[in-house]
């Protein structure tokens, strides 16, 4: 796993000291030793990498990463260029085109998102490939909850987009009243027309964000 060496480091400090992170790590390095995971390890943390704590003002949470090859890279819902978007992101492009009229861009990758400040983390950040799921229940949901209540931490506003149960279980650690919590379905094509669709959140979002004297978020991917 690289070593993670913004604002997140002390952030986080404490809790590779304790024991379940180091079961972690042990298992996470057993598994990538024997078995296909992904993301590559020097992805695992990306969306650390790329969205400093001193910097984020809207948290995306998913749930683990892909697990089709040349898909995940550790931002949840985007995909490495040269991928179509799978069919969550697929729902997540037509709600921004009815909503912002943003045009569907040719590619899944979220980047420009996660360098204005969108935290795009899973609660679970490995997965062995092709197997779902596979992953949990070793120490990643401890450790993406220290995330999450670092962020609930931050004093200034921050936007929550809470997609599907899952997502939502989180509410109870999100106490801080400066912060915007939105909930909807998930936009899985399984529940996206329950209410995903036509739910807001990126106009709410960026709304929140210029309201209190931040920069809304350019939604926009652009073509590869």
């Amino acid at each position: 796993m690289a070593i993670i060496e913004n604002d997140w480091l002390p952030a986080l400090s404490s809790e590779f000291k304790k024991q379940y992170y180091r079961d972690l790590f042990s298992f996470v390095n057993e598994e990538y030793r024997t078995n296909t995971c992904f993301p590559p390890p020097d992805d695992i943390f990306n969306a650390l990498h790329l969205t400093p704590l001193k910097d984020v003002k809207v948290l995306i949470l998913g749930q683990d990463p892909y697990h089709n090859f040349h898909q995940a890279h550790g931002l949840c819902f985007s995909v490495l260029p040269g991928e179509e978007a799978p069919p969550s992101l697929a729902n997540i492009y037509k709600e921004l085109h009815d909503e912002l009229g943003c045009y569907i861009p040719n590619n899944g990758y979220l980047v420009k998102w996660a360098e204005q400040g969108v935290l795009l983390l899973n609660t679970v950040l490995t997965v062995r490939a092709h197997q779902a799921f596979s992953h949990q229940g070793h120490g990643w949901e401890q450790f993406t909850d220290a995330i999450i209540r670092h962020v609930n931490e931050q004093d200034r506003p921050i936007v929550y987009m809470l997609w599907g149960k899952p997502a939502q279980s989180k509410i109870p650690m999100l106490t801080n009243p400066k912060h915007l919590i939105l909930k909807a379905p998930h936009p899985s094509p399984l529940s996206a027309y329950r209410g995903f669709f036509g739910c807001g959140h990126f106009k709410q979002a960026n709304d929140f964000l210029t309201a209190n004297g931040e920069t809304p978020i350019d939604w926009q991917i652009d073509n590869i």
